[in-house]
């Protein structure tokens, strides 16, 4: 019985988790405290990856984010967890706006505290980055929005 009443609780708690992915806007808001401004983050992630390209290729990772066969996975299945019945296609990889989506996705999955330094270290090292093999990234990344600011 007492099984039985924790495992109620268990799925009452987590009923209250939010189980929609991020939309293409180009905000993720996991609390009412906390937004990040993904926009100028992902436009600077483009001029470092394709200089804005939408149809760049170099080996597996294609489009303007240039974007990984496995990212793709990845955003399909953190799709199908939150019960959404929407999938990306490789194709969906040269389209800019669904590239955003993706990356959006990503973050509100992997970065939920919103944290731009955490997003752009992850973009180019994976979920476990090493911070010495993506300094230059993230410094390269850093300059273009540098260079956005004017």
């Amino acid at each position: 019985m007492r099984r039985m009443k924790q495992m109620w609780l268990s799925l009452a708690l987590l009923s209250f988790l939010p189980l929609t992915a991020a939309t293409a806007t180009t905000k993720v808001d996991k609390s009412s405290a906390h937004t990040t401004d993904w926009a100028p983050v992902m436009e600077a992630i483009i001029q470092v990856e394709s200089h804005g390209d939408a149809a760049a290729k170099s080996g597996n990772s294609v489009g303007a984010m240039q974007i990984t066969p496995i990212l793709v996975k990845e955003c399909n299945l953190i799709l199908q967890q939150r019960g959404e019945k929407r999938r990306y296609t490789l194709d969906d990889r040269l389209s800019v706006q669904k590239s955003k989506e993706m990356f959006l996705l990503i973050q509100s999955h992997r970065n939920p505290t919103g944290c731009i330094e955490t997003a752009i270290r992850a973009w180019n090292g994976g979920p476990r980055f090493s911070r010495k093999a993506t300094e230059r990234y993230y410094r390269k990344v850093m300059r273009a929005l540098e260079k956005q600011k004017g």
